[in-house]
């Protein structure tokens, strides 16, 4: 309305002014003879003082205008704003000031939503991120995952070569995840060495195959040390999301953090997905007893002191069913990895699990190991301790550490259903997939007490019918590929450490007392 009665009132002079020109008789009747000079005096004033609103309404246009707009845009949240400083007076000081205010702005909100040390979102800014996803989520029934990274070890970095360092370690971990993930995903620094990715439009298995793949990658960074060895570390992350209609910002943040904390005690180094705890699940937890642990820690703190080598020189006299170093696993394995195109560091650490897989066994009495009949249920409770007990082990050998995870559970199985923990899936830790393939095929294709070796074809037509249930179908349909034609070698290197050069299968002699098998794969699992 004010605008609308501006343009009337500052042309209305300009109207009486052109007026009293053309017609100075106007006024006679108010000033008789002297119309036409009161007129034009009239006029003359009345123009001057359109002039000046003219004038002053051009110089609001175009000097104070784009300051007023500029200020409402900063009002308004707008960051980078900038208006050009030219000319002399008031309105320059006015526009630097407007710029001066924009950049503090600026600077305040970054400061607030970007972590100086790693240059990626901070918490505030995650946090803020993750509410208005989750609404999104909620309104259009969406998907989200949240998942917590942490790297591993990171405060034994900090205490051996420093803080310094440690900074470095942190911002190229920043770095290679944040150019690695989606356009539309979010990742930032929580805190200290954890960091949040959020995932929109992803459910959890997908949330969890791009974290594998984040994983791997940290996995094949290195960091230079000052007048030393290059050094890598790897991550563990903890994923946790659902559809929309049942998610809410405590639970993600709380589900995600106990995930990650999960994938640290089940032995760092891998991801794992939160699940509601089931207490119907027909999956054996498979606690360690007293002397089993006891034993455990014993041959642990051996392995140490004298690392790969001493340990693998303690159990190499084994029987091969009894945790002797197997060199036709520790092929397998490795072909396999190689052929999924993992780095050399991941290849190696599958390498040694597959190794030193069985190694928990030295706690299991050999009895139990020998018996060529059926287990009792406490018997087959000692047994199902060995890949826990194998964790322990290495937990001591602090070079051996990264090989505990597969070691773990090279034992679960892809539907949900084996142990120590009952793990499904993407769950599962790739290097247990792998080494529970070919430790299933070496089990099978090799005498036991219990049971008569098979041919490699047998072997081959029962890993495919435990496909999808015991073992991860797309890594049997890889092993099966990769040895159609001909049974997996040994690795020679391995047999030269067993001290037997010869191909472990002519040494497999046939046994009559047998275990009632459930099937050829099922009895790979002792």
């Amino acid at each position: 309305m004010l605008r609308l009665l501006w343009w009337p009132a500052a042309i209305s002079p300009a109207v009486v002014a052109a007026a009293l020109l053309l017609n100075p008789a106007i006024l006679n009747e108010f000033v008789g003879d002297r119309s036409t000079e009161i007129a034009m005096a009239i006029a003359t004033a009345m123009i001057g003082v359109w002039l000046t609103v003219a004038i002053t309404l051009g110089y609001v246009r175009l000097r104070l205008r784009p300051l007023i707009k500029a200020t409402e845009r900063i009002a308004a949240g707008q960051e980078g704003v900038t208006v050009p400083v030219r000319g002399v007076g008031g309105h320059v000081r006015l526009a630097r000031a407007i710029n001066t205010l924009s950049g503090a702005m600026s600077s305040a909100r970054e400061a607030a939503t970007i972590d100086r040390l790693t240059g990626i979102p901070s918490r505030q800014a995650l946090l803020a991120n993750l509410f208005t996803e989750v609404d999104r989520a909620r309104r259009y029934g969406r998907p989200l995952s949240v998942a917590f990274l942490d790297i591993d070890h990171f405060k034994s970095v900090n205490d051996t070569y420093g803080h310094a360092f440690g900074d470095i370690v942190l911002r190229g971990v920043a770095q290679a995840i944040q150019e690695a993930i989606r356009a539309t995903d979010t990742f930032g620094r929580y805190g200290g060495e954890e960091f949040m990715l959020l995932m929109t439009e992803t459910d959890v298995d997908e949330g969890a195959q791009l974290a594998e793949k984040l994983r791997l990658l940290v996995a094949t960074q290195s960091f230079q040390v000052p007048r030393g060895p290059a050094l890598s570390v790897t991550i563990s992350i903890g994923i946790a999301g659902g559809p929309g209609s049942r998610i809410q910002v405590d639970s993600l943040i709380r589900d995600a953090d106990a995930a990650m904390y999960t994938a640290k005690a089940l032995g760092r180094n891998q991801t794992f997905v939160f699940a509601e705890p089931d207490e119907d699940a027909r999956v054996p937890r498979s606690p360690i007893s007293a002397a089993g642990r006891a034993r455990a820690i014993e041959v642990g703190r051996a392995a140490r002191e004298a690392a790969a080598a001493a340990l693998t020189a303690v159990i190499s006299p084994l029987p091969h069913y009894r945790g002797q170093p197997s060199a036709l696993i520790a092929s397998i394995v490795t072909t396999m990895a190689q052929q999924l195109d993992l780095p050399e560091m991941e290849v190696d650490r599958i390498r040694i699990a597959a190794l030193l897989h069985d190694v928990g066994k030295v706690a299991v009495p050999v009895d139990i190991l020998e018996k060529p009949s059926a287990l009792t249920t406490a018997e087959w409770q000692s047994v199902v301790q060995h890949p826990r007990i194998g964790q322990v082990i290495l937990d001591q050998a602090t070079m051996l550490r990264d090989a505990a995870p597969i070691i773990l559970h090279h034992h679960e199985r892809f539907a949900g259903h084996g142990y120590p923990h009952g793990l499904s899936g993407s769950d599962i830790p790739l290097g247990a997939r792998i080494v529970s393939i070919a430790d299933a095929y070496d089990a099978m294709t090799h005498d036991r007490p219990y049971k008569a070796a098979i041919s490699h074809t047998q072997a081959i037509r029962e890993l495919r019918r435990h496909a999808s249930t015991q073992f991860d179908p797309n890594l049997v349909t890889m092993f099966c590929d990769l040895f159609a034609d001909h049974p997996p070698a040994p690795d020679p290197s391995v047999l030269a450490m067993n001290g037997d050069v010869h191909d472990p299968v002519a040494r497999t002699r046939a046994v009559t007392r047998q275990r009632t098998p459930k099937s050829g794969a099922d009895t790979a699992a002792g």
